[in-house]
């Protein structure tokens, strides 16, 4: 099954940039302080040990090797090259993944949902705003419409602004008062207790599939559930406890995997077999592209089944059957490419997510699902311009957030959180804001819209820090929330924002030390300028795709002299470039993306110790190895 349970959580903790793992010291605060310093952030090389490190040194010890990069990175995140492990991880593949019958609740799920199909009762789906939800909604419903075509399925996904994120009772109530009698969510529900009861009410069987933070415990360790026909979880264990006795083996699967994973459960019970019918097999397969969309945005570990999901979706995205993906994949300037992770982060999820941030999710949901190609065009249209609409709203609160935080003191040394509350900010563009201001002053942010019902938000945080656990302890102050340990959303009573936020900072200043207020670059392994050759870093893509858990390979080459006068370049000379050398061979070229404040730092003859990220670029027919600046320090 390739790399297992136990050794995934292992390389997630080597790899995770002070996660779970994070050394604290004695105050019980993140430890950064001994870590050295670059331009813009703290370097940590990351966890080297046992049989990969031997491995790894082993591979060093043949000059030329192609391998021996692939080794040193792969070790630093906790394989050995030469295992099993290995192999599994370089070249994944799809009989690695786990049976669906092993989640909780899906079999239970899966039966319900076909006798539905068989009687002909309206099934409706109850899916989320952003592309996890959206791709999840479009999976289960172009499944179920496969198994009967003749099958009445309705999609329903919340107004962002008008009803917000998760399953709500009004909701429940309208899709009962439509005849629906079986909804299913996905991608929320979790936490939806008051909704459950509505639909047990009402004579509704409500099954949830979700992958979020379950609502809380009760006193005897058990996690509290809503009260639904069916609860479909990966992290929930057959004895009601959270990675609990007989929960499923890979615990950190976005929606639209799980929905995926019921997918796969309906159409091999529909053939009362393990195998799905050969139609079916075809649907799964091309399900697969729509579930990479959600595993790479909504950015959960790219490990174990993730990994599998990732590399196999996102080549068949290019050539998708779905008239929609490829309006949208036409639309972002991608036709005729292949489709990486990186395209789905900056290109593909920008513009579904901007539906549902700007307008209605809805429309999203069409293009994946009963769009002719015309009107699929024209949204996919509608979705860059909102896209584009979207990034102007974000720049103005970006602006506005920068200077409240600076001029209330939230970006000093006493107050190590930002939580700030806005009449004009947009509800549905605050999280990407959060973002931008963690990246800048590296500390928990909060931001929220003030409206007519009071303020919503969403937060992002930074690691080692537990968003919803500080949430959590905030509680008292809030009129809900709901989340992750990186992100999450919130309401809260305009008059009780002060109090809030006094006491999410006082939260904070007891978990994060003045010395964690610096982002941290992880490196891989060192290296030498020698080393980089074609062949090896193109056998670096290998390890690809890359994202959380999994990111692309970093490299200190240390000891570089620059030997060219720094340049600026781009449209607006926001970028720098020169060359750098070691003494000992061929000089390689640096880009450093926004690094074009800096040039006065690195004039010609600098010493300075470099993190890159090695790539390969085509210029002209030919390949090149270059350096993209991570960060610098300069050598006194």
């Amino acid at each position: 099954m390739g790399v297992t349970t136990g050794q995934e959580v292992a390389v997630a903790r080597a790899v995770e940039v002070e996660g779970v793992a994070a050394r604290r010291d004695e105050d019980g605060r993140l430890g950064r302080a001994v870590l050295p310093r670059g331009e813009r952030s703290a370097w940590k090389v990351r966890a080297m040990g046992g049989a990969a490190a031997a491995s790894a040194a082993a591979s060093t010890t043949h000059a030329g090797g192609a391998s021996s990069l692939v080794a040193r990175v792969m070790a630093a995140r906790g394989l050995d090259a030469s295992g099993s492990d290995a192999a599994a991880f370089l070249e994944p593949a799809l009989n690695q993944m786990h049976e669906p019958s092993l989640m909780v609740g899906m079999d239970r799920a899966a039966t319900r949902l076909l006798e539905a199909l068989k009687a002909g009762e309206p099934i409706a789906i109850y899916g989320d705003y952003d592309v996890d939800g959206v791709s999840a909604t479009t999976i289960l419903y172009h499944t179920l419409l496969a198994l009967n075509p003749a099958a009445t399925v309705t999609t329903y996904v919340p107004h962002r602004i008008d009803e917000g994120y998760g399953l709500n009772a009004d909701a429940v109530r309208e899709l009962a008062g439509r005849g629906h009698r079986v909804i299913v969510s996905v991608d929320c529900g979790v936490t939806a207790l008051e909704p459950a009861r509505v639909a047990r009410s009402l004579g509704v069987d409500l099954i949830i599939t979700d992958h979020h933070n379950f609502a809380g415990v009760d006193a005897g360790g058990t996690v509290v559930l809503p009260d639904a026909y069916a609860v479909v979880h990966p992290r929930l264990g057959r004895d009601g406890r959270e990675n609990g006795e007989g929960a499923y083996p890979f615990g950190e699967l976005c929606g639209a995997a799980v929905a995926f994973k019921l997918a796969w459960r309906l159409a091999t019970m529909a053939t009362g077999s393990s195998r799905a019918s050969e139609p079916m097999r075809h649907l799964l397969l091309e399900m697969l592209s729509l579930a990479a969309l959600g595993v790479v945005a909504d950015v959960v570990p790219l490990l174990g089944e993730n990994r599998v999901i990732a590399r196999f979706g996102l080549r068949r995205i290019k050539g998708s059957s779905l008239t929609g993906l490829r309006a949208l994949v036409e639309a972002s300037g991608l036709a005729g490419d292949n489709v990486n992770a990186d395209d789905v982060g900056f290109k593909l999820g920008p513009r579904l997510n901007a539906c549902g941030r700007m307008g209605h999710a809805r429309e999203a949901v069409e293009l994946f699902t009963t769009a002719t190609p015309e009107r699929a065009q024209e949204i996919a249209e509608g979705l860059t311009k909102l896209n584009n609409k979207r990034r102007a709203t974000e720049q103005a609160i970006f602006k506005q957030a920068v200077e409240e935080a600076e001029a209330r003191g939230m970006t000093g040394d006493d107050r190590r959180a930002i939580v700030l509350a806005h009449d004009e900010w947009h509800q549905g563009v605050v999280g990407i804001v959060c973002s931008r201001l963690v990246e800048r002053y590296h500390r928990p942010t909060i931001l929220m819209a003030r409206g007519e019902h009071g303020c919503h938000g969403s937060g992002r945080s930074i690691d080692g820090f537990s968003l919803h656990r500080a949430l959590q302890r905030c509680a008292s102050h809030l009129t809900g929330f709901g989340g992750h340990d990186m992100a999450a959303g919130v309401r809260v009573a305009p008059e009780r924002v002060d109090a809030f936020a006094e006491a999410f900072v006082e939260v904070a200043n007891e978990q994060i030390g003045v010395s964690d207020l610096v982002s941290v670059s992880e490196y891989d392994a060192e290296a030498r300028i020698a080393e980089l050759s074609l062949g090896q870093v193109e056998a670096l893509s290998r390890l690809a795709p890359f994202g959380r858990c999994n990111p692309a390979p970093v490299l200190r080459v240390s000891g570089l002299r620059v030997e060219t006068r720094p340049e600026t370049f781009g449209k607006y000379n926001k970028h720098l470039s020169m060359r750098a050398g070691d003494g000992q061979g061929p000089t390689l070229r640096l880009v450093g993306w926004n690094w074009a404040g800096s040039i006065e730092r690195v004039p010609r003859g600098t010493r300075v110790d470099a993190l890159i990220k090695p790539t390969v670029s085509i210029f002209a027919g030919s390949a090149n190895v270059e350096g993209e600046l991570v960060d610098l320090r300069v050598l006194g």
